[in-house]
């Protein structure tokens, strides 16, 4: 299914200097400080959730995830990266046309194969629109520079959207030991710091669960969550709770927060 095409060829970021630093050499010195207070587990897993908020927010959260990862991480030839759609709705996931997506650390090549392969399941669009303005793949990039960079990546963001869609994306694109699948999404949002904690606790659990009906009041990236949880249903995998903090934690007050959570899924 065709929708809009650029004519560009490299998806220019949107978010830099608001989520995160324009400058490279502050973006780097970011990148460690918050890479460092992460401890790598020794395994790389099959697939992590990592929020995708302002990184003075989540950024603490996400590090872990990404810093649990550890030198094997260069060994990623591929990571599938799927993200909700703040800004444009459509019904489905959207593929990009581009062939790079840009951040203040350079280029991240698109595994072109790998999107030819998901162009033609029956629930992916091929559109840039909905890549634009988004924010929830795109904060991910400078870690994913920073600890695979050797890795092209498979950017897909979704609308409306099924798990069974969902899942179909990822067993297509499963692939070895140097495929990594990362799942983007906050938790709650913008309740008391005591209510948060409260419904994070339970969201966490249901993640660690299986469980495949994550509302948006839950997670903004429900539908993705859940496309994770129906992929790896009888897959033999184990997941395990990271981090689990919010914003009034780690930046801001206390009377509206939003929850950040960090999981991985290894093999059992």
């Amino acid at each position: 299914m065709q929708d809009h095409v650029s004519s560009s060829t490299v998806r220019r970021a949107a978010v830099a200097g608001m989520f995160y630093p324009d400058d490279p050499v502050e973006l780097r010195a970011t990148l460690e400080r918050l890479l460092g207070s992460s401890a790598a587990v020794g395994r790389l897993p099959k697939a992590v959730i990592v929020p995708h908020a302002g990184y003075p927010y989540s950024g603490p959260v996400a590090a872990q995830a990404y810093g649990s990862l550890g030198p094997q991480a260069r060994s990623l030839r591929r990571i599938l990266l799927l993200g909700p759609s703040h800004h444009v709705w459509f019904r489905g996931l959207a593929a990009p046309d581009v062939k790079e997506f840009a951040t203040p650390l350079g280029r991240v090549r698109l595994d072109d194969a790998a999107l030819a392969q998901v162009r033609r399941l029956p629930a992916v669009i091929v559109s840039d629109a909905p890549h634009a303005r988004e924010h929830s793949l795109e904060v991910q990039l400078p870690f994913l520079q920073r600890v695979a960079p050797a890795a092209e990546i498979v950017p897909l963001v979704a609308g409306e959207t099924t798990p069974s869609e969902v899942a179909a994306i990822i067993a297509a694109l499963w692939g070895s030991d140097d495929t990594l699948i990362v799942v983007s999404s906050d938790l709650s949002h913008y309740h008391p710091y005591p209510v948060a904690q409260a419904l994070d606790a339970r969201t966490a659990q249901a993640i660690l669960d299986g469980c495949e009906d994550l509302t948006g009041e839950q997670a903004c990236g429900c539908r993705v969550v859940n496309g994770l949880a129906h992929a790896v249903r009888g897959r033999h995998l184990h997941a395990e709770l990271i981090d689990l903090r919010n914003s009034g934690d780690t930046a801001g007050d206390r009377k509206r927060v939003v929850g950040y959570g960090a999981f991985a899924f290894y093999d059992a």
